[in-house]
């Protein structure tokens, strides 16, 4: 999850004094008014991941990103309303005086593009670093600084480098302040990517203009800014996936639920007791109450999860009117689904599931590590879990058929006086069995709100 991290992916490099100054003028002139909706134009393109699909939500920007793309909006990019570039009104509109060790930074400014770059050595008999394309293998040779601290022989750099005025060879060049590490696996991926796009345009305009590295990088650096975006979504996606989930006890927590109703509890209890991958699971006795020989029915799937090797990663719990399915991914509650389906056909009735972990804000540096992050689910934030997800389904229940009532609606079946204690008892058998109490000591759900629901006193 490095790619998330600013800490770990973003590096800054000082600039120049006379080349910062060039930038800070090129800045104010980007934020006068007349060309501010272009800056924006400019800005949403280099930046465009994070403005699609609710991603912006998620992550912003690193810092050296948006700083790229400013540099794409100075050197790069043409407006669309017919504007000269900025580049050309700071240097073609005399409007103030700017010093001539400021202007001979211009065209260098101008002819510079985005790259890739591998960092190779330090050549110690002129102080400078040396670096080279892996879009085109040229080589650049940079002054030594304090950034190269954390720098790595194959490490890849996403930067802008400018070639030092006079330089016509563009081996002596600068780091335009902004640069993102990557390794080299996500360098060679984020070129990848990047030349994939490229084909793509060559095909659809019939014409490979675009071949050589420094054109297309020039016309289409945002494109390399797009894939790091999206590499970086990735590995968010992937940092989450892989979070482990336990319970205060160390063992998985078991967050993707899903209930069935059902009316045939030994036909059930039958089958489950012969299903592949289970075993039944011994359970004391709660005292809770359970009518006559219904009494719950636990089977449990093992498997290694983490550090563990076997533990419970699925649990079964059958009571006398419903099914409850616990799994400790959505993935594993999918396959369990189906396999109940074709097991039990129409005996089972779906009331409803759940497959989101509990909210829990995390800070990016938790999950800018090399191993999955593990976060321990206390009983608390395991009833509140469980209570946004009954309140839900129970007050559903009470306008839906149920197998239990003749397939009646709840809400209807208690209009009568037979109908009135059915409901009552089923209400009182769900009260007993709360998930909660099983595995958060606590009951979940205010059952007097359902009472009170279906028009029971």
């Amino acid at each position: 999850m490095k790619l998330a991290s600013e800490t770990t992916a973003g590096l800054r490099v000082p600039v120049v004094p006379s080349l910062e100054a060039l930038l800070g003028r090129l800045e104010s002139l980007s934020l006068e008014p007349g060309f501010a909706a272009q800056s924006q134009i400019a800005l949403r393109l280099a930046l465009q991941p994070y403005f699609e699909g609710g991603v912006g939500a998620l992550m912003s920007p690193l810092q050296q990103e948006t700083e790229l793309a400013n540099l794409v909006l100075y050197a790069d990019f043409y407006p669309q309303d017919g504007q000269l570039t900025l580049i050309e009104q700071l240097r073609d509109v005399i409007t103030e005086h700017i010093p001539q060790e400021e202007r001979e930074w211009l065209d260098p400014l101008k002819h510079s593009a985005l790259d890739l770059v591998e960092f190779l050595s330090v050549d110690e008999r002129d102080q400078r670093l040396v670096f080279r394309s892996i879009g085109n293998a040229r080589v650049y040779r940079v002054q030594d600084g304090a950034f190269r601290e954390g720098l790595q022989p194959g490490q890849v750099l996403l930067m802008r480098m400018i070639r030092e005025p006079g330089d016509v060879e563009w081996e002596r060049a600068v780091i335009a302040g902004a640069a993102i590490r990557l390794s080299r696996e996500d360098g060679q991926s984020l070129l990848s990517a990047a030349r994939d796009y490229q084909r793509q345009m060559e095909i659809s305009a019939g014409s490979f203009e675009l071949g050589d590295w420094p054109e297309f990088a020039k016309r289409y650096g945002h494109v390399l800014l797009w894939t790091f975006a999206r590499m970086r979504v990735a590995a968010l996606v992937d940092a989450v996936r892989s979070i482990h989930y336990v319970s205060e006890g160390g063992q998985p927590y078991l967050y993707a639920l899903a209930l069935y109703d059902h009316h045939e509890y030994g036909f059930m209890g039958e089958l489950l007791a012969g299903l592949e991958g289970f075993e039944r699971e011994a359970v004391a006795s709660s005292g809770n109450g359970a009518s006559g020989s219904k009494v719950p029915q636990h089977f449990v799937q093992r498997g290694a999860y983490g550090h563990f090797q076997s533990v419970v990663v699925a649990r079964l719990i059958l009571t006398a009117t419903q099914l409850w399915v616990e799994c400790d991914s959505r993935e594993r509650l999918d396959t369990i689904k189906h396999t109940l389906a074709a097991t039990f056909g129409f005996s089972l009735h779906f009331r409803g599931e759940t497959y989101t972990p509990p909210p829990r804000r995390l800070k990016e540096s938790e999950l800018a590590v090399e191993e999955p992050l593990t976060l321990v689910i206390s009983r608390e934030e395991d009833r509140a879990f469980l209570s946004g997800f009954l309140e839900t389904l129970y007050l559903e229940w009470a306008e839906r058929n149920c197998p239990s009532l003749a397939n009646h609606m709840p809400r209807h079946a208690a209009t009568s006086e037979a109908g009135r204690k059915q409901v009552a008892a089923l209400i009182a058998d769900m009260e007993r069995q709360d998930p909660g109490i099983r595995r958060a000591g606590q009951a979940s759900f205010d059952y007097n709100t359902l009472r009170a629901h279906v028009g029971l006193d």
